[in-house]
């Protein structure tokens, strides 16, 4: 059975927020895909690469892009739990109570993302442990429930410290971003400075008060998750099984904690997938459940071999064209407020894309072709007449 619409609906939208930042950014596809299997699991990432790979604009235009309570912050070792908590009641500790004020902090967030995750004091990180592993905060002699959905963390390398192991697993995904590679290095420049035009127009807008459309929203989100409990993972588990042991006997050692997540993980990419019954291609989150960058390799050789082994790589990826309808419809809801060169250059990439998908996947639905264009000429007379309507 089908999930309900609201249900495909919020999968296509999350779809379409995956496919424009896999465009955006170049060599960031299995970052994003990641990304928004934390958030449909409600589990966190942890980003790992060197300084310039483009973690802090990736996670920026994730976060951005969901309509949710979001905290962000750059860790140093100089941070006070304060800034990331909340600062202190006066008033009540005047009266005798001990209370933090979470308005607006970590506590009281749906979406976090916090920059040299590992940078911060013992105070925050074992506050921290806590408040991503049971989603409460001590507030005092309180336990506030904490709405967190994800939390994202970026890294230059993993720590060392063993104290830090704790807080380190409970970011159960892991991604690596490298540098681009020399043969994606015009893509790169080209996307790059898309970018850079459309962070200038945000900065406008925000000096005017206005905020970016957001593309999914936080009711979505948790009914996403709340789903995951009717995916069916019964045909993949004695292979998953398999796989863990394949792992241990080449030295890989998982925590129980991440091996019993690793299903929830292959339920996420079969709902994301739009089915309700997971399959081999699913076991695809397993990639990057990895405790060490040395294992990494190991669990990418083990699973796609297992993959491969099932054809899942050769799977047709080929949308229907209600998924292509949707797309345009998001596109041209955004369209009305896009004035800028560089947001109205983005807006015709993006539909430059869809076009193509269109052509290539669907070369008989001359309609959708039809509306494509037309969309795509209003942008382009928005281009030479600014103040024109797209």
């Amino acid at each position: 059975m089908p999930w309900p619409e609201d249900i495909q609906t919020a999968i296509r939208q999350l779809a379409a927020l995956r496919r424009e930042l896999a465009e955006v950014f170049t060599e960031r596809e299995e970052a994003v895909e990641v990304l928004a299997l934390s958030a449909v699991c409600q589990e966190h990432t942890l980003l790992l690469g060197p300084p310039g790979t483009g973690k802090t604009e990736l996670v920026t235009r994730f976060t951005q892009a969901l309509d949710a309570p979001l905290f962000t912050y750059l860790l140093t070792r100089f941070t006070e739990p304060s800034e990331i908590f909340g600062p202190l009641d006066l008033e009540a500790f005047q009266s005798g109570r001990y209370h933090i004020r979470t308005d607006g902090m970590l506590p009281e967030a749906a979406v976090a993302f916090l920059d040299e995750v590992f940078e911060g004091s013992s105070a925050i990180l074992n506050t921290l442990l806590t408040l991503v592993h049971e989603r409460v905060f001590h507030n005092g002699a309180e336990r506030q429930p904490v709405p967190l959905i994800t939390l994202v963390g970026a890294s230059n390398e993993l720590p060392t410290d063993s104290t830090l192991r704790a807080f380190s697993d409970r970011f159960v995904l892991r991604a690596e971003l490298a540098p681009v590679p020399d043969a994606r290095l015009d893509e790169l420049l080209d996307k790059g400075w898309v970018i850079e035009l459309e962070r200038m127009e945000r900065e406008r807008r925000a000096a005017r008060g206005a905020r970016a459309l957001p593309t999914l929203a936080e009711a979505a989100i948790r009914r996403l998750h709340e789903r995951l409990a009717e995916v069916a993972v019964d045909a993949v588990r004695p292979l998953y099984g398999q796989i863990l042991r394949e792992l241990r006997a080449e030295g890989v050692a998982l925590s129980d904690r991440r091996m019993v997540k690793g299903l929830k993980l292959i339920a996420g990419a079969a709902l994301m997938d739009n089915r309700t019954a997971a399959q081999v291609s699913d076991l695809w989150p397993l990639r990057h459940v990895w405790a060490t960058p040395e294992d990494a390799a190991v669990l990418r050789r083990v699973v796609d071999q297992h993959l491969a082994d099932a054809g899942a790589p050769l799977a047709s990826r080929r949308r229907p064209v209600a998924d292509l309808r949707a797309d345009l419809a998001l596109l041209e809801s955004r369209a009305p407020g896009l004035r800028s060169p560089g947001a109205l250059g983005a807006h015709l990439m993006a539909l430059g894309r869809l076009r193509r998908e269109a052509l290539i996947d669907h070369p008989d639905e001359t309609p959708l072709q039809r509306e494509i264009e037309s969309a795509i000429g209003r942008a382009m007379a928005a281009l030479e007449n600014p103040h024109a309507h797209v």
